[in-house]
């Protein structure tokens, strides 16, 4: 039995998402689920001329115009926080969000990321060792990523990002948080020796998507031992999974993050449960029908 149709008006606000795959994903699922008006369209604050500091009250604009749920990507995550009314304990806990509920007109943020690279982990990398992991990147993905990987057992994790103050908060948000995972602040040039004694690597910056050429960190320090992942899913087989591949490591590519936190957030938005089989399945047919890789955006 389909459940009741009722009008659900869903944005995705962030900067550089012309291309994204969201609107499919989502109206897909929800014509599938029965929801006869429901409508995903995108918001570009650079598209737009929107300064992304003044992304909260865009947020807040677009609810007052009648969007009845957001979802929020690359670069507003973590400008975002202190414009809305409430926070999830996750959301505080890594000063990112990535969905926004309107409820009472109130705007309550909340973070998918996490639970969406956690189910992830654990779907295409069910026997990874989970002892020493570098994390490449440390902004609004980063965090989350870091937060499931210390949920994951983690008990050495090393982050690394461009801005070192950024790699430091997240680690002191992380220690308060999962005290028995010892967490790490590192020199992004550190990665590669780094690697040496580590399970696994994490990349949950925007190097290797289309417009960020390159992998984050040199692949001549890989080595079989290492499991890899990458949060980037466009393309689906980033020069860093490619090369690690090759050596034959185990690899978690992003596109299976993309569909667990998308699965996670349309919950949270509509309250309805979906299946993350189907989104799975027709995640694979819209990168076969667009073959070229594109802008990457709910995974940053």
């Amino acid at each position: 039995m389909h459940p009741v149709s009722t009008r659900h008006r869903i944005r995705l606000v962030g900067a550089g998402i012309a291309t994204s795959l969201s609107p499919a994903l989502h109206e897909h699922e929800a014509a599938a689920l029965g929801l006869t008006d429901y409508r995903y369209d995108l918001l570009d604050v650079a598209a737009e001329g929107i300064p992304v500091d003044r992304s909260g009250d865009t947020l807040r604009q677009a609810v007052a115009a009648g969007c009845t749920g957001l979802n929020v990507t690359h670069p507003c995550k973590q400008v975002v926080v202190d414009s809305l009314d409430e926070l999830s304990d996750n959301a505080r806990l890594l000063g990112a969000v990535n969905a926004v509920v309107v409820r009472d007109g109130r705007l309550i943020g909340h973070n998918t990321d996490h639970s969406g690279f956690l189910a992830a982990l654990r779907r295409g990398l069910p026997d990874a060792t989970l002892g020493r992991v570098v994390l490449a990147g440390a902004g609004g993905a980063g965090s989350a990523v870091a937060y499931a990987l210390a949920a994951a057992g983690v008990t050495d994790l090393r982050v690394a990002d461009l801005d070192p103050a950024r790699a430091a908060d997240v680690c002191t948000r992380l220690v308060a948080a999962f005290p028995q995972t010892r967490v790490t602040a590192i020199p992004l040039g550190a990665i590669e020796a780094n690697l040496e004694r580590c399970d696994g690597v994490v990349n949950a910056s925007p190097i290797g998507m289309v417009g960020h050429p390159g992998t984050p960190f040199d692949t001549d320090a890989l080595h079989p031992g290492l499991w890899v992942a990458d949060i980037v899913y466009r393309p689906l087989r980033t020069e860093l999974v490619a090369a690690a591949s090759a050596l034959g490591c185990a690899v978690l590519d992003g596109g299976q993050m993309l569909v667990a936190q998308a699965a996670d957030t349309f919950a949270l938005l509509i309250g309805v449960t979906p299946d993350p089989d189907r989104m799975r399945r027709h995640l694979g047919e819209l990168l076969a029908d667009q073959c070229a890789p594109t802008v990457l955006e709910e995974s940053r």
